[in-house]
């Protein structure tokens, strides 16, 4: 007998957050792409240019993992005018031994908010000084607020300062943030200006042409990419790549969609230019800092083993708590594929 899970929005919330056990998972499942057989295809993606609407379709095998997901996200970038958000999806579990569907995760895009956030403290983990506690936020949605509620998990942040291209919204963050977390956050109008004295800068918009240039960086500092998951976003001047130690993802990802693929276009990095991974520096295969006056960057485009990891997490912890509903599903053997 088939039994599925089905998972709303309102079930995970309760059951999976941003806090230091979804940045471990995250982490694990960055570590397998350098340390075990993992499985995990291109990003299929799907325009639909009439609508401004982009979707994009991710997914991972990972061994040691009971299931895998496919992630599917939508972005309708034109929905906030009919009064509906820009972003939603969800994700399908699938049994790793017999390929049965054991859960439908029905998230709205909130896993992919929480392990995209989970995957920036990762990052700054491995690759930021360990005494950092200055913050700059590029952006001011979402991923701006989580980010930042990321970094304070793994890092002693006391300050930060947001910089957005509408600088109300940066103001209203920044008054919010401050106000929930109690750490002083300031809205500034100058990108650069933000930067300055900076220990950690995460960018976090749709950006398709540079808003950080590499003149701004200063020793010591680390960079978190997180905007460019599709070949025409780019946020990173591609000279940041000759002052900065890069660290990708996923090298085939970035090389096709992240920063990287524009430092190649405009020849600061070669195609077949080696770079280290992130789950390389977490496994201890390779370098990430090494001394406090090196600036890093890390590149993330956004995995499929992340998909993976969180929704393991998500069906394990829904089950030890009863959420959900469950339904049956049989299929009578000797059915046509």
């Amino acid at each position: 007998m088939s039994h599925i899970s089905i998972l709303t929005e309102k079930d995970l919330r309760p059951i999976v957050s941003l806090d230091l056990s979804a940045v471990e998972c995250v982490e694990q499942a960055f570590a397998a792409l350098a340390t075990k057989a993992v499985a995990m295809p291109p990003i299929l993606r799907l325009d639909i240019p009439e609508f401004r609407g982009e979707v994009d379709v991710k997914t991972a095998y990972v061994p040691g993992f009971d299931g895998f997901a496919i992630k599917v996200s939508p972005g309708f970038f034109d929905n906030p005018a009919l009064g509906l958000p820009s972003l939603n999806g969800l994700m399908i579990l699938f049994s790793s031994r017999t390929g049965l569907v054991e859960a439908l995760l029905l998230d709205n895009g909130y896993l992919t908010d929480v392990r995209t956030a989970a995957a920036g403290a990762v990052a700054a983990r491995h690759l930021s000084r360990e005494d950092a506690s200055v913050a700059t936020i590029f952006g001011a949605g979402m991923q701006a607020r989580l980010q930042l509620e990321a970094l304070m998990l793994v890092r002693p942040i006391r300050s930060a300062r947001i910089w957005a291209r509408d600088h109300a919204k940066a103001q209203k963050l920044a008054g919010d943030f401050a106000l929930e977390h109690g750490i002083e956050v300031i809205a500034m109008a100058d990108p650069q200006e933000a930067m300055r004295g900076a220990d950690i800068v995460v960018t976090t918009t749709p950006a398709e042409k540079p808003i950080l240039m590499a003149e701004w960086l200063e020793p010591g500092q680390h960079l978190t990419a997180m905007g460019s998951d599709a070949e025409h976003k780019n946020e990173i001047d591609p000279a940041v790549f000759a002052r900065a130690t890069y660290v990708a993802d996923r090298i085939t990802q970035t090389r096709i969609l992240g920063e990287l693929h524009h430092a190649i276009t405009a020849g600061a990095a070669k195609p077949d230019q080696q770079f280290t991974e992130l789950g390389a520096v977490i496994a201890g295969k390779a370098k990430g800092r090494t001394n406090a006056e090196e600036i890093t960057f890390a590149d993330l485009t956004g995995t499929g083993v992340q998909d993976t990891a969180i929704a393991n997490l998500a069906v394990t912890r829904a089950r030890d708590a009863g959420s959900g509903q469950t339904i049956e599903n049989d299929r009578k053997m000797g059915d046509a594929a």
